[in-house]
């Protein structure tokens, strides 16, 4: 059969008609158990109660009205994410890359009316911000950026986890206004910084008034164990970046602003023809409420050790494991080759993951994902790295 998409992706051979919970079923009616959510974004699982009955009653009403008017829904799910982050305001859109477009705009506007030219942010290898151009460009993989020059100007670049690259940055460029950052890298390899670097960053962007911009698309709403990332430092960024998760499924992102950043934007200076509109925000506001209903950010950390724990008892003394690593239910484990294959491996034994960075498998299981859940997880990707690992030895012997 052949498909008129354009061919942007390099799809496994298998196509999902439903879900319930951590579990999705293809068209034969196999089961498989999602421990990817969607890349972080159904963090209630599939066909959540809550999320499905939100979405019904609102379609039934109204769906679409643009900003050019009032809409209830997104004033009040505004009032949460306010209330939950400590932020001031927000601005609503359909993405992850939007969010960050509208960060990037506000460290422009940011630097100009500091009568900066050319304002410039500094941005990490190995970092992921989106595919649009501007977030294209702030992203740290060459590889993503190739056949896309020119590339937007005004970013620099540092290595992850490193302040003393950062403090040389800022000597050796006057005109940088901000610094953009993901807590945790997903994209790069699970990659969690020391522990102090986000209030060291904090502490540089209030000693030469620069911007602190926080992506938390795929950290944000629950994953690490905390509603934002950024709350396991007891800090605030000015700007914070959200989409994912926020609704279960439904396309919908955020830019929250605090401080200076959230008195940028005037009437006029940014827009979006679906943000905010009545049905995403009728799901997030459901998501919200799930998540402290049933407690699953606690959990969410809970889980995420005992998941851990599993695979250092299962893996220990295997000498091609280079590091397991997470924070809450955002979890890596890396090894000393590349190992992609083991994506393919794993759907055959009827269990999704990724790999990224080339040797790093990611999970991302939903939040919901239960004890019974968890052993099978665990059982059969050990397994599977076991056999594998020991494979790559024998082929690479001489």
């Amino acid at each position: 059969m052949t498909s008129h998409i354009m061919p942007t992706y390099n799809r496994l051979p298998v196509t999902f008609e439903r879900g319930e919970g951590a579990w999705l079923f293809d068209e034969h009616n196999n089961r498989f158990l999602d421990a990817l959510s969607g890349i972080a974004v159904c963090n209630l699982g599939h066909a959540h109660p809550a999320v499905h009955s939100a979405i019904c009653e609102q379609s039934k009403k109204l769906l679409h009205t643009s900003n050019v008017y009032r809409i209830a829904n997104q004033e009040l799910l505004a009032d949460k994410l306010i209330e939950k982050s400590g932020m001031d305001n927000v601005f609503f859109c359909n993405s992850g890359a939007e969010a960050n477009e509208a960060a990037i705009k506000l460290a422009r506007k940011y630097g100009h009316e500091k009568g900066i030219e050319y304002p410039a942010i500094i941005v990490m290898d190995k970092s992921f911000h989106g595919r649009t151009l501007a977030t294209l460009s702030a992203t740290g993989n060459s590889k993503v950026q190739q056949g896309f020059a020119p590339l937007v100007e005004g970013f620099v670049r540092v290595p992850y986890n490193d302040i003393n690259a950062i403090k040389e940055a800022l000597v050796q460029n006057k005109n940088i206004v901000a610094i953009l950052v993901e807590p945790i890298q997903g994209e790069g390899g699970i990659n969690i910084p020391a522990a102090d670097y986000l209030n060291r960053i904090r502490g540089l962007c209030d000693q030469h008034g620069l911007l602190m911009m926080l992506d938390e698309i795929q950290t944000g709403i629950g994953r690490t164990g905390k509603f934002l990332a950024f709350q396991h430092n007891n800090i605030i960024p000015d700007v914070c970046t959200l989409a994912k998760a926020l609704g279960n499924g439904v396309p919908i992102g955020a830019c929250l602003a605090w401080g200076k950043a959230a008195r940028l934007l005037t009437t006029g200076n940014h827009g979006s023809t679906f943000g905010g509109n009545p049905l995403a925000c009728s799901a997030a506001l459901a998501v919200l409420a799930t998540l402290d209903k049933e407690n699953l950010i606690e959990l969410a950390r809970q889980k995420g050790q005992t998941i851990c724990d599993g695979f250092n008892e299962r893996l220990q003394g295997n000498k091609h494991i280079v590091d397991i690593r997470n924070k809450g239910l955002m979890i890596g484990i890396e090894l000393d080759s590349p190992c992609a294959g083991l994506v393919k491996s794993a759907l055959e034994q009827h269990l999704l993951i990724n790999v990224t960075n080339e040797t790093t498998i990611r999970l991302l299981p939903p939040l919901i994902i239960d004890e019974q859940q968890i052993r099978l997880l665990v059982d059969t990707l050990s397994a599977l790295i076991i056999e594998y690992t020991e494979k790559t030895a024998q082929e690479t012997l001489p």
